[in-house]
């Protein structure tokens, strides 16, 4: 029965360090867990809105459409007065 006990309390005792010994391993390396997240977070989203903007793209028939050129063929698209 003693042998039991003391089986039982050494492993509540390894338990308990191992919590304690990841707490402090967050604790300690919390500024680059937060910067990987921080990072995967924001591929994630360029990833999605470059994959949104292609899907306009093909909707609108292939890309953005160009500007029209200027009235007349001058080289100034501001309207000329008399």
């Amino acid at each position: 029965m003693q042998k039991v006990i003391n089986l039982l309390a050494v492993l509540g005792f390894v338990g308990s360090a191992s919590v304690i010994g990841g707490g402090v391993y967050v604790y300690v390396q919390r500024d680059a867990i937060t910067e990987n997240i921080k990072s995967q977070i924001m591929e994630g989203v360029a990833g999605a809105i470059s994959e949104q903007i292609g899907d306009l793209g093909s909707l609108a028939g292939g890309g953005v459409p160009s500007a029209p050129s200027a009235p007349g063929g001058g080289g100034s698209s501001l309207p000329s007065f008399p």
